[in-house]
């Protein structure tokens, strides 16, 4: 991703702002049907992310990756993405002014974020858990909170909670099985 943001920033301007339009899953792109940018908005980050960003989501991504398998990693991070774009996209569609239905909207946040938030449940079971997600639904939730917030606000936290919800889930089918099992 770092690689791409390079070559799009050696771009010209309109050419760059043609490819970003492209890929952006605004509301003004998804109302004409362009579905495929649920997945290219995902991949593609505007600039070169800022280090220790980029140090964070590659730490998070590699441990989910080591802990769960590359399949799993990248079906969360997907689901995440599209899920809360689409949560988004459904607030926004009817009642949003023109520059936020022509807004830039491409990145990794919504993927990291429902990785994040899946990945709570390799943390011990018991208060820590529950105060990791706890901790990290509420630092979610200031940006929504506060005046002046955008709707990639929302879809951070959405993403969050999309990625604590499947960590629950994974909670429930491991304990179901134990007790098949055993």
């Amino acid at each position: 991703m770092q690689l791409g943001a390079y070559a799009l920033a050696a771009l010209e301007a309109p050419g760059r702002e043609r490819l970003l339009r492209g890929c952006s899953t605004n509301v003004d792109n998804l109302d004409e049907g362009r579905w495929e940018t649920l997945l290219s908005s995902a991949l593609v980050v505007e600039e070169p992310l800022p280090l220790p960003y980029a140090l964070l989501l590659v730490a998070v991504l590699g441990y989910a990756e080591y802990a769960y398998g590359a399949w799993w990693t990248a079906g969360v991070f997907l689901f995440g993405h599209v899920t809360a774009t689409l949560m988004v996209y459904g607030a926004l569609r009817g009642r949003a002014g023109p520059e936020t239905r022509r807004a830039l909207d491409v990145g990794t946040s919504y993927g990291f974020n429902a990785v994040l938030g899946a990945l709570t449940s390799a943390l011990p079971r018991g208060p820590v858990r529950t105060a990791t997600r706890v901790g990290l639904l509420a630092a979610a939730a200031q940006p929504v909170l506060r005046r002046g917030r955008t709707f990639t606000d929302a879809g951070h936290l959405a993403a969050l909670g999309i990625g604590v919800g499947l960590s629950l889930a994974f909670d429930y089918l491991s304990t179901r099985k134990a007790l098949k099992i055993g």
